[in-house]
């Protein structure tokens, strides 16, 4: 299989990115419908990689949540292709206005959206994560850079092999995709801050917290997936067991499982117990004194709170309160997903007002932050950030903005000191959505 790890390829990838940025979004999504139709022809190589990588994976020692991450299913492999079928029917991202204003008669300002350019991506062992960042930055308009985790080399390699290969019959071929093996790469990738304008790591808390700290080029993403589950003296029992079970068992290595259940006073006698029997033996509960008054669990221990076990095992904390419950949130939580099982109003107002999270729900599992369930189609990753893009990023992260002001001839200096004209300043519609 062809190896490709130059760094040199990176420098060619702003003008294959102002190529991607011109063109249609008939050509885009034809370059999308012969990926799609790539991955299922060559189903039985990229399944030969992938079991080749997870048993490799597993004779190492690798932790099994890794493992689980590493594994690229069929399963996986047709929610790839529904993810690509969701991003193909989605308007063209390209050009939409966002503000349209008169400044003058005959001086037009229009906010239009553009691809961001050149992302790259580092990711662990996450197969189904290549296939979903580079449908997006296609559909976008972004070139992209993909070096993935080493356990995963042969999967990522097939995966991008089959691309290429459907991609010889497109109009924008496949210059557009650089996949980096080399771990080399990385540091100096990381220093490319002229060729590259936004990096989305995607991994543990020590991948991307190194990450963010080792190179001067934005950065998208989140270091923590602490998430929590309050609930709330007047939940439904029958939907808090149902949520708490979802949100913890449902994929436990998901970095919006929840870690911690936070639960009130009034209601813990009838919940826990009710919860563990639920468990069974497949989770381990670390529980505080109270939690550990109603049930046999593990005690718990500084640093519990902060954990994120992305596996089997959850703390559990009794609450007098639902502010109680908010202020653990913020002391111990990531910013990334926070949920609240109740059948009280205000205590539903409360908590969507005063959790600052990326995500906060409301009686429903914490695994809905998902870009694909969000109807984003895919999603390039979680970002617990405040700026640009929160939340589950889809292909509204992988876009900008410019400005386009068309004129008739106008200076500034007929509009200061005194200058005989006047901004008007007219909002205009944007119903068009479009610029021409």
């Amino acid at each position: 299989m062809e190896r490709v790890s130059h760094i040199a390829e990176i420098a060619g990838l702003k003008e294959e990115a102002r190529r991607l940025g011109f063109s249609s979004v008939e050509e885009r999504n034809e370059a999308l419908s012969l990926i799609a139709h790539g991955l299922e022809r060559d189903w039985e190589s990229i399944k030969a990689a992938n079991d080749e990588d997870v048993a490799e994976a597993t004779d190492a020692g690798v932790a099994a949540a890794l493992v689980k991450r590493l594994v690229y299913s069929e399963t996986k492999q047709r929610e790839a292709q529904n993810g690509i079928a969701d991003v193909m029917a989605l308007g063209d991202p390209i050009g939409r206005v966002r503000q349209k204003r008169e400044l003058d008669e005959g001086l037009i300002l229009t906010q239009v959206t553009v691809p961001i350019g050149v992302i790259g991506m580092i990711f662990e062992a996450r197969p189904d994560a290549l296939v979903q960042i580079v449908t997006l930055c296609l559909k976008s308009g972004n070139a992209i850079i993909l070096k993935g985790g080493s356990e995963a080399r042969r999967t990522n390699a097939a995966l991008v092999a089959s691309m290429r290969k459907s991609l010889e019959k497109s109009r924008l071929a496949s210059g557009w995709i650089v996949l980096l093996e080399s771990r080399s790469d990385v540091s100096e990738m990381l220093t490319m801050e002229d060729s590259i304008d936004l990096l989305i790591p995607r991994g543990s808390k020590e991948f991307v917290s190194y990450i963010m700290s080792h190179t001067a080029i934005p950065v998208l993403g989140h270091a923590d997936g602490i998430c929590h589950l309050y609930i709330d003296e007047r939940a439904d029992l029958s939907m808090a067991l149902a949520v708490a079970y979802d949100a913890k068992t449902q994929y436990p290595a998901a970095c919006n499982a929840v870690e911690t259940i936070l639960v009130h006073q009034q209601i813990a006698a009838a919940f826990i117990p009710a919860l563990k029997q639920r468990f069974g033996q497949d989770v381990v509960i670390h529980g505080d004194e109270r939690c550990a008054a109603l049930i046999d669990c593990i005690p718990y221990q500084d640093g519990d709170y902060d954990t994120e076990y992305l596996d089997m095992a959850v703390n559990i904390r009794v609450v007098d309160s639902i502010d109680e419950a908010i202020a653990h949130i913020a002391r111990h939580g990531s910013s990334h997903t926070d949920a609240i099982v109740t059948g009280d109003e205000a205590a539903k107002r409360t908590f969507l007002a005063q959790v600052d999270s990326a995500d906060v729900f409301v009686n429903c599992s914490t695994r809905f932050a998902d870009g694909y369930r969000f109807g984003l189609g895919a999603e390039v990753g979680i970002s617990t950030q405040k700026i640009h893009a929160r939340g589950p990023v889809g292909m509204e992260g992988l876009l900008s903005t410019k400005y386009l002001l068309e004129g008739s001839g106008q200076i500034v200096a007929d509009y200061t000191g005194d200058g005989e004209r006047t901004f008007t300043h007219i909002e205009l519609s944007t119903e068009e959505g479009r610029h021409a």
